[in-house]
């Protein structure tokens, strides 16, 4: 499932096309997606102003002149592909060799340019909210702060590991801890900061509640491997030497001096990827 720098890289291919341009066309070829599309979908998009575009945690948030916000989640195989007036197609997201039977949701700009939603196995999800209601949406409201933003400084992340008895991996995925993250970047940025996945989240604080080193490395961690992330997505072989402890079971650590090798573990039914020799903080 595309995490946060690659929810992001869509939003920042989409933007030229959507922000400022009017929905001119909207085409939905079924009745929805992981759920129904809301009543009336096409129609209260079309003629509506995109006045801008945004990333909150996984979704993207068009806000539009009507006063309504279109949410859009890629879900686990959804990509966006833009056709420019001028020659040549620019897929973006998930990278996907399908046809066009999966292409659920068109729309046509006035910007010329065609926006074509395709997910295989429809696990995304479109939906008109009132924008003055965001915070109260149920995907939105308990969110936890962004990681790239200054809101996520060590303290708010002592604050909200207080008292967890769940390691420090399992809390990471949890979106009210902190927004976007997913099972690599978490597993990444633990390796960068030498702290082990098992260790109690709790210990991210200090009796008073202070944070403690670790906290800081970590909050520093996580803000870098996210950068770098997306930064990498401009990249087309980014894929082949992004990762550090992903899906590297068995490969010899990257970190120098460090002798260890990659070892993985289930946490929450999910894989973990890390060196046992350097991760023991």
């Amino acid at each position: 499932m595309p995490e946060l720098p690659e929810v992001e890289a869509v939003r920042r291919e989409l933007a030229p096309a959507m922000r400022g341009a009017r929905f001119r066309r909207v085409i939905v070829r079924r009745a929805g997606l992981r759920t129904l599309f809301p009543d009336r979908f096409a129609a209260r998009l079309r003629g509506r102003t995109v006045r801008g575009l945004v990333r909150r945690g996984k979704y993207l948030l068009a806000d539009l002149s009507s006063g309504e916000t279109l949410l859009m989640h890629l879900g686990m195989s959804g990509s966006f592909q833009v056709d420019h007036p001028a020659p040549g197609r620019v897929s973006i997201g998930v990278a996907k060799d399908v046809g066009d039977a999966h292409d659920h949701v068109v729309f046509q700009m006035s910007s010329g340019a065609t926006i074509t939603f395709n997910d295989p196995r429809r696990f995304g999800v479109m939906d008109l909210v009132p924008s003055a209601a965001l915070d109260q949406h149920a995907a939105l409201g308990a969110m936890g702060p962004e990681p790239l933003s200054r809101d996520f400084e060590p303290q708010a992340l002592a604050r909200v590991c207080a008292g967890r008895r769940a390691p420090i991996k399992v809390a990471l995925l949890d979106q009210r801890v902190v927004a976007g993250l997913g099972n690599i970047y978490v597993s990444e940025a633990l390796h960068l900061a030498h702290l082990s996945p098992r260790r109690p989240a709790s210990r991210m604080a200090r009796p008073s509640g202070t944070p403690r080193e670790s906290a800081v490395h970590l909050v520093r961690a996580i803000k870098t491997t996210l950068e770098r992330a997306i930064e990498r997505q401009q990249n087309p072989r980014y894929r082949s030497a992004r990762f550090r402890v992903y899906d590297r079971e068995g490969q010899p650590c990257v970190t120098t001096g460090c002798d260890g090798a990659i070892k993985r573990i289930t946490q929450a039914g999910r894989s973990t990827f890390y060196c046992p020799v350097c991760q023991t903080g």
